[in-house]
């Protein structure tokens, strides 16, 4: 028996019944899935989904393509820097000789490690910056190469003694070939050469050199003869001890025969210089120095190690296109053959020369910049009586320090620094480069390159081939 129900108070609102599966079942049967796009779905591609990645694929997409647009834009513009300073210099290629048989302009480039790194670093820097400029040009170039502090110095000197020797007794390969030439009468260039420096610490060794080569004796100064309380006591017992001991050492050379020789190093050992900073106001100028050097123009290299520095290689990579810019400018006006005279700073107390990239000192190695440990007693013993014999005029001597450029200051005389010149781009010439407009083509990468070269080839029309039936 069912309970009744009561009734209804007056003006209660009616009960809300639920609504019906029938509506919804139509709902359900009315509703059509997004068809996908019929080329994507012959390619194999399934429907994208309309809404967006979670958060962590938000965060990666953004910052994977945040570097990737910064990397890709960087290299654009460093491309085009190049590319602009580039077609700004081609026109030199296409200057006519005078003569079938005249030598064309030639230029020296200076190159060394820098401190704490190898050469090749420095190899790489020229030809990612430097030469691409040169090629277009159509200039020709040597290279004058340092491994190690005081090379570039030692060549630099080298170089200049040479011009200031009316004979010599070993000609080098160089002079030979010039030798040659002249019996031929190859015309060499009369014009304006050049000096192209890479580096800070390349561009202390190439004054150093200078000062040395214009300034400095002919010939190597005397080695310092060992002072006889240095020079060790011989007593007869000892002698005989040592001939006994040597014909022992014979038979066992003798016995071994298969054994191979030490190596000796192939690089001859590096002369030490023949003045000093200090003998630079006694020394008198020769007489047929010129009135103006080859004008000379020192390139940025910067290069900075370590672990606690990778922010400021980071900065540097994304901003490589103001470095390319900054040394096409110089290598442009070394090939346009633009010099002017160094200049001095505001307060006439340091020369242009002293001060030229002297910002990249703050990057170097902290080894530069230690001072050499004084050898003890025993070992000063050891090498000058090892070394006493052995060393000739000419040679790097064990016992005598070897000079440190790179950390010492910039050192000029008067009448060296008033006869070296710099290259400098003209006002009109720059303005002329920057209103070159370079190719896209030339700049792209290898995908957008790709699809342009496909894109053409799509719309191109294909050349006529008089084999096809419809050609006739």
């Amino acid at each position: 028996m069912t309970e009744p129900t009561p009734p209804s108070a007056p003006g209660a609102a009616a009960p809300v019944t639920a609504p019906s599966a029938a509506p919804a079942a139509s709902m359900g049967a009315d509703y059509k899935a997004r068809k996908p796009n019929p080329a994507f779905r012959m390619m194999g591609i399934p429907v994208l989904p309309r809404k967006l990645p979670s958060r962590n694929w938000m965060i990666f997409l953004t910052i994977t393509g945040s570097l990737s647009a910064a990397i890709i834009y960087d290299k654009r513009e460093k491309k085009r820097a190049t590319a602009r300073w580039s077609k700004a210099v081609s026109h030199l290629a296409a200057e006519p000789l005078t003569n079938p048989h005249q030598l064309p302009r030639k230029l020296t480039i200076f190159l060394e490690s820098p401190p704490g790194d190898g050469l090749r670093v420095a190899q790489d820097h020229f030809t990612e910056y430097v030469k691409p400029v040169l090629a277009a040009s159509g200039l020709d170039w040597e290279f004058v190469q340092g491994r190690k502090e005081g090379d570039v110095r030692a060549a630099v000197a080298e170089r200049i003694r040479r011009t200031r020797q009316s004979e010599t007794g070993t000609q080098t390969q160089d002079e030979i070939v010039q030798q040659m030439r002249k019996a031929n009468n190859t015309p060499e260039w009369q014009g304006i050469r050049g000096d192209i420096v890479i580096g800070r610490h390349t561009w202390k060794e190439y004054i150093r050199g200078l000062h040395e080569g214009w300034l400095g004796p002919l010939t190597a100064p005397a080695s310092p003869s060992p002072s006889p309380s240095l020079t060790p006591e011989v007593d007869v017992k000892e002698v005989k001890e040592t001939n006994t001991t040597e014909g022992n050492e014979a038979e066992k050379q003798e016995s071994k025969p298969n054994e191979k020789p030490e190596k000796k190093s192939e690089r001859p050992p590096q002369p030490p210089p023949y003045n000093t900073t200090n003998d630079y106001p006694t020394s008198a100028l020769p007489m047929l120095i010129p009135a103006e050097f080859s004008p000379s123009a020192p390139i940025p290299f910067p290069h900075v190690l370590g672990f606690s520095n990778t922010l400021i290689r980071l900065r540097r990579f994304f901003n490589r296109r103001y470095l390319a810019d900054d040394i096409g400018r110089e290598v442009a006006a070394v090939c346009l053959a633009a010099a002017r005279e160094y200049s001095e700073d505001v307060d006439l107390t340091r020369a242009e020369q002293q001060t030229a990239l002297e910002h990249e000192e703050r990057d170097w190695n902290k080894s530069v910049w230690k001072e050499d440990e004084p050898k003890s007693k025993e070992n000063k013993d050891d090498a000058s009586s090892s070394t006493a014999d052995a060393v000739t005029p000419g040679t790097t001597d064990p016992s005598v320090p070897t000079e440190k450029i790179w950390k010492n200051p910039v050192v000029l005389d008067p009448r060296i620094a008033m006869r070296m010149r710099r290259f400098e781009v003209e006002p009109e010439e720059e303005t002329r480069a920057k209103s070159i407009q370079v190719p896209e083509e030339e700049i792209e990468g290898w995908i957008k390159g790709s699809f342009r070269a496909l894109y053409h080839w799509t719309v191109s029309k294909p050349k006529p081939n008089p084999s096809w039936p419809d050609e006739e």
